[in-house]
């Protein structure tokens, strides 16, 4: 076998990046992505790519905070991996894939190859998730009306409220976060995602119960791709009644209101109520991520 050869790409040799088969259709997912050329590499082998990755961040990002583009050709499990050791940044890598790829031998064999390839890098698992994706035609989700939602200027409310509600979390991050770093950490990061968010902060809304218990908080935002659920967390001591739910279909109306067109989300597989109030809601499943960490990462 010859030699690999990992290259940087420039912004006039960023046509190289298109020279892979797409099995998986990340093309397509990736419409709205703004990639930046020298956050990009490929791997080729007698001038043939074998293996591409994209690293990606916010317009304002000084390094990527993800690789959530990368291919690997069958049989060159070894040269993603090298492609994947030879950039500074050990970031968090996503794969998104077809829902229900499980169940074509193809589009699991071209998943495989990404896991393999990752792990030979040095990756782990972290979690498999739902992706969704709300559009008018489905019909907005019924409001119960039975909390009132308000905004909130104060950081620390939300800080607070964020601390309780992954004090008995499901979420495989926040889980990841509270193991390096206590509930402080897994709170503070969720905030300093809601400020990277790209959307006002005055969308940032509480809710309460008719008698003014804090029942939950929700997140309408927008990420660089477009509109999305940012975050739905209902405090311990408020749930059971199905508060996630109204907070999911208060949070979809609100962006509505703000122009959206469509309303992404996402939940891990294991979170079996916010995927059953996602269901509710008329939120159909249009892809699933597979988020792989770096081994003995933060």
């Amino acid at each position: 076998m010859t030699d690999l050869v990992i290259r940087a790409l420039t912004a006039s040799d960023a046509h190289l990046f298109d020279a892979h088969p797409d099995p998986l259709g990340a093309r397509e997912g990736h419409r709205r992505t703004r990639f930046r050329p020298e956050w990009q590499r490929v791997a080729l082998r007698d001038g043939t790519v074998v293996a591409r990755g994209a690293w990606w961040g916010g317009p304002d990002d000084s390094e990527p905070v993800n690789i959530n583009w990368f291919d690997v050709a069958e049989g060159e499990e070894e040269a993603g991996a090298e492609l994947l050791r030879s950039v500074p940044w050990r970031v968090e890598l996503e794969i998104n894939l077809p829902s229900g790829w499980r169940d074509d031998p193809a589009l699991k064999a071209a998943a495989e190859a990404r896991f393999g390839a990752a792990r030979a890098a040095g990756y782990e698992l972290l979690v498999e998730r739902f992706l969704y994706r709300w559009t008018p035609e489905l019909g907005l989700p019924e409001r119960p009306g039975r909390l009132r939602f308000g905004a909130e200027p104060d950081d620390a409310v939300f800080l607070d409220a964020l601390r309780r509600i992954h004090s008995a979390t499901l979420d495989a991050h926040a889980l990841r976060a509270i193991e390096e770093g206590g509930l402080d950490q897994a709170a503070q990061e969720e905030l300093d995602f809601f400020h990277w968010c790209p959307s006002p902060r005055e969308w940032w809304q509480v809710a309460h119960t008719p008698d003014g218990e804090l029942a939950g908080i929700h997140i309408p935002a927008h990420n660089p791709s477009g509109p999305t659920i940012g975050f739905i967390g209902v405090v311990p001591e408020q749930r059971g009644h199905g508060y996630a739910y109204d907070l999911l279909a208060e949070c979809t109306h609100f962006l509505v209101q703000q122009g959206a067109e469509f309303v992404s989300a996402s939940t891990d597989l294991g979170n079996f109520p916010m995927a059953a109030n996602f269901a509710r809601a008329g939120f159909p499943v249009a892809k699933e991520r597979i988020n792989f960490h770096a081994a003995g990462q933060a």
